[in-house]
């Protein structure tokens, strides 16, 4: 039985998925988080420093030691420089740390791509560099936070003072680029990528802040703007030297123009990852595990139904008071499930500060145009009350 370190985050949505993929695939689960009494899960617990990656490389080699490791897995990018670091120096299939990082420093993946000419914004230090309106983005923040567009130079010192209040790392400026956008999922095996699936996002994203809601699969693009962003996001792994694992990729599409706007070296965010199923039955979360532990993949592909989730939007910083109509959502035909993840009397933090999101809405059906519709009826039938 392949045992697998999985590196957690101690405040995520993920590890259940995670221990019931690898109970369904029988692997020996010991999950590492940075504070082990915080985290509820199946399976063995230990305490890795994940924000000190070389302390947490030291760590892993000291549990490999002890009771041996057959691969060491992120959860989210908290732990991804780390996973990396530990198969490099225990021999398991492995990212390149220095490219890992680069993921990690906007400013370091937007050179990595100038470099090898992959389609993206203009990127500078100011917005007087590539003109407004533009974007201003902490380089080391995922999940939207601190994200914000700016259409004066008034609006773009705002905010930096308002980043500056709960990051203090620096900051890069981009161009804003208008169209619709969509999220790449991917698999990448010794430097090849297997596309996974293309998600659209059909609410627009204009800012100023860029909260995630609706995610569809199949994407309705034109199949030639998809056989597109699958080459764009395939250069962009390359040219950040990507070479093993999950790549979860967002790029925007205006007409006949590309743009990457992020990749990661992980697989998607927040729950939904529960949209995707492959072969029979088989999660997302199976998928990473068994490529980890080289396990056969063969014959492994998404399943032809379509499949979204909404990520419940903060109405506004508070503290949750209530969610009503739960029942009513879930009696809208297609929707499969609603998991709230921010317990009611808990605070509630709308971006660009927050950083969690108040739950996920699934649904799965014949097409992407009735799933799109049923989770925005759900959705209606939701009353969120934040004080």
């Amino acid at each position: 039985m392949p045992r697998v370190l999985l590196l957690v985050p101690t405040v995520t949505y993920r590890a259940p998925d995670f221990v019931a993929a690898a109970r369904a695939l029988g692997v020996d689960l010991v999950v590492g988080t940075d504070d082990a009494a915080g985290l509820a899960a199946d399976g063995r617990l230990v305490t890795i420093p994940l924000a000190d990656p070389d302390a947490a490389t030291d760590t892993i080699e000291a549990i490999d030691r002890k009771i041996g490791v057959d691969a060491v897995v992120a959860v989210d990018d908290g732990g991804s420089l780390a996973a990396a670091r530990a198969g490099e120096r225990l021999g398991f299939p492995h990212n390149p740390p220095d490219a890992v990082a680069a993921t990690r420093d906007k400013a370091e993946m937007r050179r990595r791509l100038a470099r090898a000419e992959v389609p993206q914004p203009r990127f500078a230090s100011t917005g007087a560099d590539v003109g407004y309106p533009c974007v201003v983005k902490p380089t080391g923040l995922s999940g939207s936070r601190g994200v914000i567009r700016c259409d004066t130079p008034e609006a773009e010192h705002a905010a930096r003072a308002r980043i500056a209040a709960f990051w203090s790392g620096p900051v890069i400026v981009e161009q804003y680029v208008p169209g619709v956008e969509v999220a790449v999922e991917g698999l990448l095996r010794a430097g090849d990528l297997e596309l996974l699936a293309t998600f659209d996002k059909p609410d627009p994203l204009v800012g100023p802040y860029f909260e995630e809601t609706l995610y569809v699969t199949p994407s309705r693009l034109p199949v030639e703007q998809l056989r597109a962003v699958e080459r764009a996001t395939a250069r962009a792994a390359s040219a950040l030297g990507l070479t093993e694992g999950p790549v979860h990729a967002e790029l925007r599409i205006d007409g006949e123009r590309l743009h990457v706007i992020e990749v990661a070296a992980r697989s998607i965010g927040g729950l939904c990852a529960r949209t995707l199923r492959f072969g029979v039955g088989v999660s997302l979360e199976e998928l990473v595990l068994r490529h980890a532990c080289s396990m056969p993949l063969d014959g492994i592909a998404r399943e032809q139904v379509a499949a979204g989730v909404m990520m419940l939007p903060i109405p506004r910083s508070g503290t949750l008071a209530a969610v009503h109509g739960r029942e009513h959502a879930l009696a809208v035909p297609l929707v499969e499930g609603l998991e709230l993840t921010i317990p009611v009397g808990r605070p509630v933090v709308a971006l660009p500060e927050g950083d969690r999101y108040l739950g996920f809405l699934f649904a799965r059906g014949p097409t992407s145009e009735v799933v799109e519709t049923a989770l925005r009826e759900a959705t209606s039938r939701l009353g969120i009350v934040v004080k």
